[in-house]
């Protein structure tokens, strides 16, 4: 009689569509990355902070968080999807931006890239970190001001993030625009 196991099968990998920038991490960068998620009604998901989390606590944000030692960038955005969500990434649509910041957490500079991702899971239950998030939300364009809720008015990154990908799912064609 045999006790073997089954071994898992891994998820797909997502696609990955044509010309979506990948940046390179140098040796000894810290970075982070994003996934913005839209529902089939072309809302975007974000979810609120804890208010006992060290980096912008109550405020809302993206998926997402710290690539690992030896993880791709991607492979980290796939993980903190579902760490975050319960959500797969199921393609990669669009390099929103690449940015660098310096948190109030004595951990210095991160670099993040952030993108327009789709996932597969049931969008009206994410699997929320609940230990890590207090609530989560889908915005649209008139919601955009709650995404400035306990954050000092120059800190736009999310705001500016969301409003870029709402606006290319606005103009029809799915791509990011880079006019207001």
């Amino acid at each position: 009689m045999s006790t073997a196991q089954p071994t898992p099968t891994a998820a797909p990998a997502p696609t990955i569509d044509s010309g979506v920038e990948v940046p390179t991490p140098a040796d000894g960068e810290a970075w982070v990355v994003g996934a913005v998620i839209l529902n089939d009604h072309g809302k975007a998901f974000a979810q609120r902070r804890g208010p006992q989390r060290r980096l912008f606590p109550g405020c809302w944000d993206i998926v997402g968080g710290h690539v690992e030692p030896g993880e791709s960038l991607l492979e980290a955005l796939a993980r903190e999807v579902e760490e975050e969500t319960g959500w797969r990434v199921r393609r990669v649509r669009r390099l929103l931006g690449v940015t660098s910041w310096t948190g109030d957490d004595g951990d210095g500079k991160r670099h993040e890239a952030d993108w327009l991702v789709e996932v597969e899971g049931d969008l009206d239950r994410p699997a929320l970190e609940w230990s890590k998030h207090s609530a989560y939300d889908w915005f649209g364009p008139e919601d955009l001001p709650r995404l400035m809720e306990n954050r000092a008015p120059e800190d736009v990154l999310i705001h500016d993030l969301i409003a870029t990908a709402l606006r290319g799912e606005e103009d029809g064609t799915g791509n990011v625009s880079d006019e207001p």
